[in-house]
């Protein structure tokens, strides 16, 4: 298969170094054009949700380019080599550490150069001609120089079909989970609507009889739990993290809610036994201990026997009540917003024991509760299916994309693959 340079693929390459909108005469808005930065390339999307915004005059300033469909945005640093497919004709701003890409139309797809950056022999290229001690960047000057491979365009097209379709379904299912969330949500609100409780943490807000307010380490002691803080640094070298293992949940692990088991570190089995009172059950919930306090994760039944990490800090309510019901109670964002406020530290908000253990705990009688849990965990089951589903989706696609760009593997073989999967 013919390798090109990317001088020779490309027909446009975006590249705002040092862009700013003070040094364009404006600032950013509350409302407008989004501006997508290096860390909003995730997972092969943009997250235009968390983005900055511009005004429209200042875009049409920032972008006298600008970004179309199938266009690609490359992370040049901080992090390096991160991808993203523009998905629609709605405007953007490339703001700094990233590249727009536009291939020539006629000498390659441009939704093959999206897969094809992501391939390990374009991402080993891309390190080998980056530069710079603490952080790792990639210069346009360099960039240019890496060479891809340019199979026929009929045949990228196909390729760009099979990846595309399990990453469309990707796609659908967080969609799905969205609206998930979306109802457990709905649940907790109905909740607290139909109890007339009008805030969770303000002790003079009444509760209805039978309902009682108490704190979460109360709640904990009462139950047999306990909230504690994961093993410190310290007792870990390392040498320790090894491949396979036994994981154990750091706070990059911790979402909404759930475990992200992609890149969880793993220590050896000896490890895992001395360090044995921090073990994870079922029903315990996880917490960053420093940065975003606000994450917090429900160990389900597949995660037991994992650890709790560095960083972490573990809540078990014992037998007070359902852990299913806390974890989402602990998820509204008046509780939330609470940790937040009362985390220590200046420059980084951190959490303790000590903190956790203060959070107000509004309690609906048991019956009450048993009945809210069964609803949510129907949702909590699906979503769970959509996070197991996708993460088996993203290793079939991460499988399937170096066969396929080397040609190991033909096309309608990997077509038939897809379509059991999907």
């Amino acid at each position: 298969m013919r390798e090109l340079p990317l001088a020779d693929v490309l027909e446009v390459l975006i590249d705002h170094r040092g862009r700013t909108p003070k040094k364009l005469g404006g600032d950013f808005v509350v409302n407008g054009v989004p501006v997508i930065s290096a860390l909003l390339v995730k997972r092969g999307r943009l997250h235009i949700s968390e983005a900055r915004r511009i005004s429209h005059d200042m875009y049409r300033k920032w972008m006298p380019i600008p970004v179309r469909e199938n266009d690609v945005v490359l992370t040049s640093e901080a992090p390096l080599g991160r991808c993203a497919l523009v998905r629609s004709g709605d405007p953007i701003a490339l703001g700094q550490r990233v590249f727009g890409l536009r291939s020539k139309p006629e000498v390659m797809d441009g939704r093959f150069l999206f897969y094809a950056l992501q391939s390990d022999l374009i991402q080993e290229r891309l390190y080998g001609r980056s530069s710079g001690t603490t952080v790792l960047g990639i210069r346009q000057k360099e960039l240019v120089k890496i060479r891809v491979p340019v199979p026929d365009l009929p045949q990228q097209i196909a390729v760009a079909e099979v990846l595309g379709a399990l990453d469309d379904k990707i796609a659908l299912n967080e969609r799905i989970s969205r609206t998930v969330s979306e109802l457990t949500r709905a649940v907790m609100a109905e909740l607290w609507g139909k109890a007339g409780v009008t805030s969770l943490v303000r002790g003079d807000a009444g509760v209805p009889g039978g309902w009682r307010r108490t704190t979460l380490g109360v709640l904990c002691a009462t139950g047999g739990g306990a909230i504690q803080t994961g093993p410190f640094g310290s007792q870990l070298h390392a040498s320790d993290y090894v491949d396979p293992g036994i994981p154990s949940v750091m706070p990059q692990n911790i979402g909404d809610n759930r475990i992200a088991e992609d890149g969880i570190a793993r220590i050896t089995v000896a490890d895992a036994e001395r360090l044995s009172k921090y073990r994870l059950m079922e029903g315990d919930i996880v917490y960053s201990r420093r940065g975003d306090v606000k994450r917090r994760a429900l160990v389900r039944k597949y995660e037991d026997g994992w650890l709790c990490g560095t960083g972490c800090l573990r809540v078990r309510v014992g037998t007070a009540t359902e852990p299913l019901f806390m974890s989402y109670y602990l998820g509204e964002p008046e509780i939330q917003e609470w940790v937040a406020q009362h985390a220590v530290g200046a420059t980084m908000p951190n959490l303790n024991t000590a903190i956790l253990g203060e959070v107000p705990v509004v309690l609906p009688p048991a019956d009450t509760v048993r009945q809210v849990n069964e609803r949510l965990s129907g949702l909590d089951a699906t979503a769970a299916h959509l996070q197991h589903e996708n993460r088996t989706l993203s290793e079939l696609r991460d499988t399937l994309l170096p066969q396929l760009l080397s040609g190991k593997i033909r096309v309608k073989d990997a077509v038939r693959t897809v379509e059991e999967a999907v």
